[in-house]
């Protein structure tokens, strides 16, 4: 199957390198999420210009979750199925705007224009709930019991907007469920792999 993994911020796409040997013997596509505008629909256009689709799985951890679904927003039938891990389809919480525009002005500050671009898409994210209750195919929510970004409960509401929806709750594992937990995650990947193949 192919498989397409979207990271988290601030990391890169070696963040799923505890998730090689669940993947061995898929097609597997990494790519970075920087450089490649200040929204996410930018992001969006960027990757189906580049990529060869579709993806019968795509994995997004964070921010990767939001992207995710502006890839199927912008090219519905490019991912057969979803996996939004620590993610949600909303837009960003108006109380993170604050924070989030002192970011951007450190980044700026630092000189580092590409990670500023990235926290402005997260400020500026659409709220992409229409595409979780339109998408067809299997439709995971991964949330650790400790994330203090998403909550289990908003994780599970959102499962429930998908047809074909459910949740996994991992505990002990903070924002960053398959670093935290890999185990548990790999084990709910591996899983999920399973589902679809036999979908």
């Amino acid at each position: 199957m192919k498989v397409l993994l979207l990271h988290a911020f601030p990391l890169d796409p070696s963040m799923w390198d505890a998730q090689r040997e669940v993947l061995a013997g898929h097609e597997v596509v990494s790519p970075s999420l920087y450089g490649r505008g200040a929204s996410m629909d930018a992001w969006a256009e960027s990757l189906l210009s580049e990529l060869s689709g579709p993806f019968d799985l795509a994995v997004g951890a964070s921010m990767g979750g939001g992207c995710a679904l502006a890839l199927e927003r912008h090219a519905p039938g490019f991912l057969r199925a979803i996996a939004l891990v620590g993610a949600h389809a909303g837009p960003d919480p108006p109380e993170r705007r604050p924070a989030r525009e002192q970011m951007i002005a450190d980044l700026r500050a630092q000189g580092d224009e590409e990670k500023a671009q990235v926290v402005e898409a997260l400020r500026d994210r659409p709220d992409d709930r229409a595409v979780v209750r339109s998408f067809r195919g299997p439709f995971l929510v991964v949330v650790g019991d400790r994330d203090e970004m998403i909550s289990v409960e908003s994780a599970r509401a959102l499962a429930e907007l998908a047809p074909r929806g459910r949740l996994e709750v991992v505990p002990g594992a903070g924002h960053y469920v398959s670093l935290d937990r890999p185990d548990v995650f790999n084990s709910i990947l591996r899983d999920f792999l399973e589902e679809i193949a036999g979908a």
